[in-house]
């Protein structure tokens, strides 16, 4: 049962939050990278992203206690309204500075992808093929390149998501605060030990090299 919904887009630090949130006692945490690395899980959001097909929620979010990342960021709407008691945190970052993270990692994992189809069937044409109808294609219309319209667009999700979620139920948050928000919003001690900071631009350009050449980790189902 879900406890914590990530609201913020990819790059926003979601990572970094992954590890502090099974730090503070609310994991398993589900990250795409749960989606990537597993056949199982892909096709479970196949059937969501690709072929329109409702979700068990809670069937789909088993085991876990937190979500951030994709795609429970674009799916944010439907994962609170079947998990109504879950707190909310949106992670925020400059819009310069996310796109440009987002469009050197990222972004570039899909063009190569575009440019060079990998294997129709692989994982990595799945991974792709779900990416782009979820979040280039869909969230930003194939306009990704125009940097004013991505920027707008991950603007607009993070007002939409302050205006649709009670106040008191959410924490607008930028992980370079530290522990001391996180903690106070849940109720739980700060930890001694430093804040994490996972998954930096180089770290997630290995990450999308093994996940494009289908080397990545796979979760065994």
């Amino acid at each position: 049962m879900l406890r914590l919904i990530n609201t913020g887009l990819g790059r926003t630090g979601t990572t970094s939050l992954k590890v502090a949130l099974e730090r503070l006692g609310y994991g398993p945490c589900y990250h795409m990278f749960e989606v990537v690395r597993d056949p199982h899980r892909l096709g479970q959001w196949e059937k969501v992203v690709c072929d329109g097909q409702q979700p068990d929620w809670p069937a789909l979010f088993d085991g876990f206690t937190s979500a951030v990342d994709g795609p429970s960021s674009i799916y944010y709407k439907q994962i609170v309204r079947a998990f109504p008691e879950a707190k909310v945190v949106l992670t925020i970052r400059d819009g310069e500075e996310w796109y440009r993270s987002t469009h050197d990692t990222l972004y570039q994992f899909a063009v190569r992808n575009s440019e060079n189809r990998p294997p129709a069937g692989s994982m990595p044409a799945r991974v792709h093929r779900l990416v782009s109808t979820m979040v280039w294609d869909g969230l930003f219309g194939g306009r990704f390149a125009d940097k004013d319209h991505a920027i707008e667009v991950f603007r607009r999700h993070n007002e939409e998501v302050v205006n649709s979620i009670e106040p008191d139920n959410l924490l607008v948050y930028d992980v370079k605060q530290g522990w001391e928000p996180l903690c106070a919003f849940l109720g739980v001690k700060v930890p001694e030990d430093d804040f994490p900071r996972a998954n930096d631009r180089e770290s997630m350009r290995r990450t999308i090299r093994q996940v494009g050449d289908g080397k990545g980790p796979v979760a065994a189902r």
